[in-house]
C-alpha cells in the first residue's frame, strides 16, 4: 500500500513539473490571417498575388504588432510575387493588440521601431492602417479583412512644349517635402528639403504632353510650400525652369501643373485631378 501511495505522489509531482515546463497552450494563441484591401486591384495569376494601384504594384507590406505599448513582433513580406502577399498571418496572443499595416512601392524603405518611422530614398505610392484587435481564449483562428488608405500626395508636372534633344535630368526641389511617416499615428516625419532628380528617357526626347510624377507623404490638412523645377543636359547646362509657389498638398490629392518648361511664353496651369481625391490646379 505504501508503495502504491508513493508511485501516486511521485506521478502528481511529474505531471506538475510536466505542466510548469509545458508550452503555451494553443488557446491562448489564435492565428490571423489579414487580407489587406484599399484603393487596390488584386491580380491573381500563376499562384501569384500582387496588390495593384494606378497600375504600379506594391513592393513591400508591414505588419508592427503593438500589446501594452510595447512591439510584439513584426513582419516584413518584401516578395510580391509570393502566395501570400498581401495576406499576412501572426500568432496573437490574448488581449488587445494594436496592428499597423504598411503597403508601399517606394524605394530603399528604412524601418525605425525606435523612433516608430518608416522613410524612403524615393517615396511612391504608400497606404496604411492602423488596425485593434482583441484576442480571448474563445477566439478562433480566422481571417479578417483590412482596408488601408493612402497616405501620400502627388505633384504631377505636364510638360506642354516639346523636350530638348540634350536634356537628360529634371531636377525637382520643393522647399520642404516628408520622406517618412510615423507607422503608429500615420503622419508624415519632419519636411526636408533636398533635390529629386528624374532621369529623362530617351523616348521622351522630342515629345510633348510629357509628365513627371513626385510623391511624399502628407497630412490630411492642406499645407502648402514652393517647388522649383530645372531640366538640364547631361553637362548640367540649364535648359528650362520654373518656380512654382504655395503649391497646395493634401493627402490622397494630386497637385497638377501643366504648361511650357522651354520657352518663355505662357504658364502653368495648376489642376487638381480627381483619380485620388479632388484635384488642384493652377499655373506659373
Amino acid at each position: 500500500m505504501k508503495r502504491f501511495i508513493y508511485i501516486i505522489m511521485v506521478a502528481a509531482m511529474m505531471a506538475a513539473c510536466s505542466k510548469d515546463e509545458s508550452p503555451v497552450h494553443s488557446d491562448s494563441v489564435a492565428k490571423i490571417t489579414f487580407a489587406i484591401q484599399g484603393d487596390f486591384t488584386l491580380n491573381t495569376h500563376d499562384f501569384t498575388r500582387a496588390l495593384t494601384s494606378d497600375g504600379k504594384d506594391m513592393t513591400d507590406v508591414w505588419v508592427l504588432d503593438y500589446q501594452g505599448g510595447e512591439l510584439q513582433q513584426q513582419l516584413h513580406q518584401s516578395d510580391n510575387t509570393a502566395a501570400d502577399f498581401g495576406v499576412p498571418t501572426l500568432d496573437l496572443s490574448i488581449g488587445t493588440h494594436h496592428l499597423y499595416f504598411v503597403a508601399s512601392r517606394g524605394t530603399s524603405p528604412v524601418l525605425n521601431t525606435e523612433a516608430k518611422t518608416l522613410t524612403f530614398t524615393k517615396v511612391l505610392d504608400t497606404f496604411w492602417r492602423h488596425y485593434e484587435i482583441t484576442i480571448t481564449s474563445g477566439t478562433s483562428a480566422g481571417s479578417r479583412a483590412v482596408s488601408l488608405d493612402r497616405v501620400v500626395t502627388k505633384l504631377k508636372v505636364v510638360f506642354s512644349d516639346a523636350i530638348p534633344t540634350n536634356a537628360a535630368t529634371f531636377n525637382i526641389t520643393p522647399t520642404a517635402w516628408h520622406y517618412g511617416f510615423n507607422y503608429q499615428t500615420g503622419n508624415p516625419t519632419a519636411a526636408t528639403s533636398q533635390v529629386i532628380t528624374i532621369n529623362i528617357p530617351n523616348a521622351s526626347i522630342g515629345a510633348t504632353g510629357e509628365s513627371i510624377n513626385v510623391f511624399g507623404f502628407s497630412t490630411t490638412a492642406e499645407w502648402n510650400t514652393n517647388v522649383a523645377i530645372v531640366c538640364k543636359a547631361a553637362n548640367n547646362d540649364v535648359l528650362g525652369s520654373a518656380s512654382l509657389v504655395g503649391v497646395p498638398f493634401k493627402r490622397n490629392r494630386v497637385s497638377e501643373y501643366t504648361g511650357p518648361l522651354f520657352g518663355d511664353s505662357g504658364s502653368m496651369t495648376l489642376s487638381l485631378n480627381t483619380s485620388w481625391d479632388d484635384s488642384y490646379q493652377g499655373t506659373w
